[in-house]
């Protein structure tokens, strides 16, 4: 096969090839002056970057639970304990299979090892206690009071109002309805998440298309059963399938602004990861105090020793998808 180059593209020669080659050659020779048009990084960023915040719906189409759900009782809440089992596994899978090693590696390129102080463990080992004491701080000024205290209540108001002869009629769950703020501890970690996922999708933009397009679908296979175990404790929470939904697609507007970040301030690219490289440990405390500490002990109290087993198989899976996905995306 014979063929001429310019500096921007391919001339092949047809002479003395088939109808088929020439078909494939001119298609070859398409797609590479395509390439060699000039590259807006900007363009490719913004649609990843929103690709992989429309993964946060994905749970909409699968979860036929709605929110509001007593997750003592009835078998939507024996489903609705299932899946917090998987988010319960998936957020630890998260942290100790992705964020964590990343963060490490991320510190240890970043600052040479002279003593302990500066070791990369020091370093996430205090953004981890950072994150899971900044939640505790946030759930304790901003927590509800005990449903079962508020439905009591509610009881002893409405026998008061039949003893006044009013028409006062409230219910437990109409008083008691409301979100958890474990619902907006999540959401806020999950702004933080996306936003560093942004900084990828630019990022990798920058350097190429291809590297982009793997990126951003990397992201998406990794964020997609991380969504559906957010989507649980949202549900959990006291949201509907509708505002979790929509709930979802805000805090993945971080990931936009963090994709618009990385392009825009591509000339300082290590600035801006020794400027975020607290982001992902911070992110994974707060993962863990979510994980552990708002969901796992409901589970705990689980008395049948069957679900039990089915919650624990949910969140070994959790974790083993998790871990799937780590090996076959940043392996």
């Amino acid at each position: 096969m014979e063929y001429q180059t310019t500096q921007d593209s391919f001339q092949f020669d047809f002479s003395n090839i088939s109808d088929s080659e020439i078909w494939f050659r001119k298609l070859f020779q398409s797609v590479n002056s395509f390439s060699a048009l000039d590259y807006n990084p900007w363009v490719g960023s913004v649609i990843g970057s929103v690709i992989v915040g429309l993964s946060g719906i994905f749970p909409l189409l699968v979860i036929p639970i709605d929110g509001g759900v007593n997750i003592s009782k009835g078998v939507s809440g024996d489903r609705l304990k299932l899946l917090l089992s998987f988010a319960v596994g998936g957020l630890l899978g998260d942290v100790f299979l992705h964020l964590l090693p990343e963060a490490w590696n991320l510190q240890s390129k970043q600052s040479p090892i002279r003593d302990m102080r500066e070791h990369p463990s020091m370093f996430c080992g205090l953004w981890v206690l950072t994150g899971l004491l900044v939640f505790i701080i946030v759930e304790k000024l901003f927590t509800k009071e005990n449903p079962e205290i508020l439905a009591e209540e509610v009881k002893l108001k409405e026998k008061e109002a039949v003893k006044n002869n009013n028409n006062l009629k409230t219910t437990p769950d109409d008083d008691c309805k409301g979100k958890e703020i474990s619902g907006y501890l999540n959401l806020m970690a999950n702004v933080i998440d996306n936003f560093t996922h942004g900084l990828a999708v630019g990022g990798s933009f920058l350097l190429s298309y291809r590297v982009g397009v793997l990126t951003t679908l990397a992201i998406l296979v990794h964020e997609v059963p991380h969504e559906v175990g957010d989507f649980a404790i949202l549900l959990r929470a006291g949201f509907s399938r509708l505002d979790a939904a929509k709930a979802q697609i805000v805090t993945a507007s971080s990931s936009l602004v963090g994709a618009c970040t990385a392009v825009a301030f591509s000339g300082a690219s290590d600035v801006i990861e020794q400027k975020t490289s607290w982001i992902l440990p911070f992110t994974a405390g707060g993962f863990l105090h979510i994980a552990l500490v708002t969901v796992l002990p409901e589970l705990v109290e689980e008395k049948s020793r069957w679900e039990s087993f089915k919650q624990l198989s949910f969140l070994i899976l959790g974790i083993g998808v998790m871990a799937l996905l780590t090996y076959v995306v940043d392996g």
